[in-house]
């Protein structure tokens, strides 16, 4: 893997790692990343025009999916332009400051990202458990209240690390092990002490992320009691899952990547740098990419008004 030294250590510059030993094709990798990037693009596009425009899903559900497609937008937007960067045009340096301030909107990110669908989680335990009061529970205001909540989380909690990642030293001729600049990649890096950055990184993954996980855990195990308890038959039963399994896939699909990049990071120190290219690349691009899918498929109002609109009868 080619090394890169900065012209002075006061403004060091780190090294991008495109796939290690795959250079030569780097033209063909970027096919399949960048129409997935795209198609993120145009999918999450597409779930907020339908929800600015059609009236009957201007409901909590609905606002909290246009949350999570501005977030997709969001991952997408902040790192893939510097991964098609490397495959592209092979610009694989970057500043200290402008990586510091990468991974900081990165990080901001994901961590709403999580905190929305466990913010939907509690929305659909809502709509199953007390469906009468629903409406009156998750009022506009209210909803506009948590997504508010939600971003000064993914945001202030991240700002104590920034003081001693701008102070660090860093080591000549650094590399990233991305494309794109992830917190515990640049502390990696350093030239100084960094336990309290590595501590508190961890803390915050398992007081953020993980409780998230948890309370989206214990919401659904509470709203399966509630679907088996009812009287109305089986296809009462279904229809109460079936809002639930859109949430569930998305679950899926931003948790599963981020485990495993996660393992990696923390136990794959002996693992072949492409295995994190490659784990990289499906955490900013998978979530963004299936969510779209996942919701058009599942969602009937929003499935019926794509078909609309490509038949063009946008109105």
């Amino acid at each position: 893997m080619a090394s890169f030294t900065p012209a002075n250590n006061s403004n060091p510059v780190f090294g991008l790692s495109g796939f290690p030993g795959l250079e030569r094709v780097h033209h063909w990798i970027s096919i399949p990343i960048f129409s997935a990037y795209l198609a993120a693009m145009l999918g999450n596009c597409t779930i907020l025009y339908i929800i600015w425009t059609e009236p009957s899903l201007h409901q909590p559900m609905y606002y909290f999916l246009a949350m999570l497609a501005t977030t997709d937008l969001g991952l997408c937007l902040t790192t893939v332009p510097t991964v098609m960067g490397v495959l592209w045009f092979q610009l694989r340096k970057i500043s200290v400051h402008l990586c510091i301030s990468q991974g900081f909107i990165f990080h901001s990110f994901s961590f709403m990202e999580s905190a929305v669908l466990f913010a939907m989680a509690i929305d659909r335990f809502l709509a199953i458990c007390f469906p009468l009061r629903y409406t009156l529970l998750l009022t506009t205001n209210r909803v506009a209240a948590v997504g508010l909540i939600l971003l000064l989380r993914s945001t202030v909690l991240l700002i104590p690390l920034m003081p001693f990642v701008l102070q660090f030293r860093y080591c000549p001729g650094a590399t990233l092990s991305h494309s794109y600049c992830l917190h515990q990649d640049i502390i990696r890096l350093a030239c100084a002490n960094t336990s309290f950055n590595s501590r508190y990184a961890l803390i915050l993954i398992f007081l953020t992320m993980g409780s998230d996980l948890l309370f989206i855990l214990i919401s659904y195990s509470l709203i399966l009691k509630a679907v088996l308890g009812m009287t109305s038959g089986n296809e009462g039963h279904h229809k109460a899952l079936g809002t639930c399994v859109s949430h569930v896939c998305a679950v899926l699909a931003f948790y599963v990547p981020v485990l495993g990049l996660s393992i990696v990071h923390r136990f794959g120190q002996h693992a072949s740098p492409l295995l994190h290219v490659i784990m990289g690349n499906f955490y900013i691009l998978l979530p963004p990419l299936m969510n779209p899918i996942i919701y058009c498929i599942k969602t009937k109002q929003i499935y019926s008004r794509i078909l609309r609109i490509v038949s063009f009868k946008i109105p």
